[in-house]
């Protein structure tokens, strides 16, 4: 691990290596192809050594999932899984989404230094729950989170 890896956005190329990362780590594959062009991936010199995925819920473009966050073990602990997901809520931000919302099994105490905070199902919308991941790619007992835009929690201090 002589240079840091690149993180670029997903191409169709990158599609059988996210797919054996993810694999690797126990992680769904439902609608990772149809999602990959708002994924990221590390790339360290040709080699997808960490991803993650924004998942686009509906029409509205308004809220979208976090998913398929996944780091090759022999990079863990050198701050790519933490830039993989900084990059994703800024590209999240960038298309307007105004909450993104995801499922953990593992990473529950993870996810809140990014601003993500548990939420229940019930609340979450219908578009968010209509994916593949609520409708049972992860199990019921994942954790639910949500993480509002900066704009969004603007917004709903001043109403």
């Amino acid at each position: 691990m002589t240079s840091l890896p690149t993180i670029r956005l997903a191409t169709a190329a990158d599609a059988v290596n996210v797919e054996a990362l993810l694999s690797s780590a126990r992680l769904p594959l439902d609608g990772v192809r149809e999602a990959l062009r708002n994924f990221l991936v590390a790339d360290d010199h040709g080699r997808v050594i960490g991803v993650a995925g924004i998942e686009e819920c509906g029409t509205s473009g308004r809220h979208a999932l976090l998913r398929s966050v996944a780091v090759d073990p022999t990079w863990r602990s050198h701050g790519l899984g933490r830039a993989l997901v900084e990059r994703s809520i800024a590209l999240a931000d960038s298309r307007g989404v105004q909450a993104l919302y995801l499922l953990t099994t593992t990473a529950e105490r993870y996810f809140p230094t990014f601003g993500f905070v548990p939420t229940s199902r019930d609340g979450i919308p219908d578009e968010v729950r209509a994916t593949a991941e609520f409708q049972g790619a992860c199990p019921a007992s994942a954790i639910a989170m949500v993480r509002h835009s900066g704009r969004d929690v603007a917004a709903r201090r001043a109403t």
